[in-house]
């Protein structure tokens, strides 16, 4: 959705962009969003590229929660990102987020792990 919105020069607030916890990383906290059968399913489709995604972030040195929310701050037409955590520690430890750079390499592997669907705005219309 985002390169659909750059095309027409609309800003995104976005919103759960932690996809409901499935790019948060580790093992699911017990009675959390990622314990429902849904998101065990979601998980399971996407098994391969959450694991590609987590090798990724390990290498960096920081956690799939700050990679995933960092990748939103350096996309352009991105003008801000709700976050819902759960607790003090989910919440402290993305703080450095904002400080934190990933270079064109890093974004671009991001995006092949996790492509577009097409060029905007053309495959997101309806």
């Amino acid at each position: 959705m985002i390169p659909a919105c750059r095309a027409y020069g609309v800003g995104v607030i976005t919103w759960s962009p932690l996809a409901g916890g499935l790019l948060a990383g580790g093992a699911a906290e017990p009675g959390g969003r990622r314990g429902s059968e849904e998101a065990k399913q979601a998980a399971s489709a996407r098994a391969e590229q959450l694991a590609r995604f987590g090798t990724l972030c390990e290498a960096l040195g920081h956690s799939p929660s700050a990679v995933a929310l960092a990748w939103l701050l350096h996309q352009p037409g991105i003008t801000s990102t709700i976050i819902g955590p759960r607790n003090l520690h989910q919440l402290s430890s993305v703080l450095h987020v904002p400080d934190l750079r990933l270079d064109a390499d890093t974004l671009a592997r991001i995006d092949d792990i996790f492509p577009s669907c097409g060029e905007a705005p053309e495959a997101y219309s309806w």
